[in-house]
């Protein structure tokens, strides 16, 4: 079996749909010459804090949420047979780094998708950073070997955001009146398919004691970080 590259798809030149998902140039992907070592995605929740009347802990309030793929690549021309002693930057990193840069139909970089064999399309966001070193040159300064480390936003459209948002999604803030019998895993096992997240519950309603929830009260929800076995795309 043939090693799967992992590919970056970019979305098409000139093509501007407000609001609705990206157009995705299907034909010219740039495939990584060299599968990375790691994935690594950060997540962060924004909490908005209240003014602490009264209270020894201000009240938060659930502000949304956001996810960053770093991921680090490597390009070698030196010894590549079809490339070789090729200019590093003609043959690849040029076309990462023009992801980076403002296109005059969007005014805004491009959209870019992550795909890797069966996982298909795993991440869809806009480069926040991109670091470019080169480390090996010909004797006449060009350019051979270069690795490139890319923080990447992820990027939904209103469409597809309004279509992840379901109501009864995991993954949106609400709130849940408590019934009689309720207990912290048994809403977690409910509202996130999985009894073991009750500590999310927990911190964002300030409960002490998972076991003892008062009947009638309402429990925040809160969206929970990004976690693959819930989010497979």
């Amino acid at each position: 079996m043939a090693l799967k590259k992992l590919q970056i798809f970019r979305e098409k030149k000139g093509a501007v749909r407000k609001g609705d998902p990206p157009i995705i140039d299907e034909a010219t992907p740039i495939n990584a010459l060299f599968n990375p070592d790691e994935l690594s995605f950060s997540g962060s929740i924004g909490w908005s804090t209240g003014k602490p009347a009264q209270h020894n802990v201000p009240e938060r309030s659930f502000s949304g949420g956001d996810m960053t793929l770093s991921v680090k690549l490597l390009f070698d021309t030196y010894d590549t047979p079809d490339l070789k002693k090729k200019d590093v930057r003609k043959a690849y990193t040029d076309k990462i780094f023009e992801l980076t840069q403002v296109e005059d139909a969007k005014h805004r970089p491009p959209v870019c998708q992550l795909r890797w064999g069966q996982a298909g399309k795993f991440f869809q966001g806009v480069i926040e950073k991109l670091d470019q070193r080169f480390t090996l040159f010909m004797e006449d300064g060009t350019p051979v070997r270069a690795t490139l480390t890319c923080s990447i936003k992820t990027w939904r459209s209103n469409k597809e955001d309004r279509a992840l948002m379901a109501l009864q999604s995991a993954d949106i803030a609400k709130r849940k009146t408590v019934r009689r019998g309720d207990t912290l895993s048994g809403i977690a096992a409910d509202e996130y398919g999985d009894p073991a997240e009750w500590r999310p519950l927990a911190l964002a309603n300030g409960i002490d004691d998972p076991l003892r929830l008062r009947a009638g009260g309402a429990l925040m929800v809160p969206r929970l970080p990004f976690n693959p076995k819930r989010h497979p795309r």
